[in-house]
């Protein structure tokens, strides 16, 4: 076996929960096979890289060993060498939330002045 669809190999090594979601990820332009869009039967084989966005993350993986069917998750992480740069630091600085009491009713003139005050950043 040194080629098969790319829809079923992203199915077989887990990268997509289903090979439907994997055949509509590529029919929606989400997968490149060596920086080519790739249709679902785009064939991949040992050595081509693939970029497939996942979700919210793009997962940049290198074909080791091509597979038809679905394996284990210790199997599936034989068949690729994963090239995806590691997400950014998420920063713990965050702009405080402004927040009412349940049930406290519509914001006072006074609490409506002092809310767009802090909404536009002259607090």
């Amino acid at each position: 076996m040194e080629s098969t669809r790319v829809d079923r190999w992203l199915w077989a090594v887990r990268l997509t929960k289903t090979r439907s979601d994997a055949a509509a990820a590529c029919k929606g332009g989400h997968v490149r096979v060596n920086d080519r869009p790739a249709k679902p039967a785009t064939t991949v084989s040992p050595g081509d890289h693939v970029r497939a966005r996942v979700g919210d993350t793009t997962r940049i993986v290198e074909v080791v060993k091509v597979i038809q069917k679905r394996v284990g998750a210790a199997d599936a992480s034989t068949c690729l060498i994963d090239h995806t740069p590691p997400p950014p630091p998420v920063t713990a600085i965050a702009a405080p939330v402004a927040r009412r009491d349940r049930g406290a009713g519509r914001p006072t003139k006074r609490e409506r002045r002092v809310l767009d005050k802090f909404r536009t950043g002259e607090l």
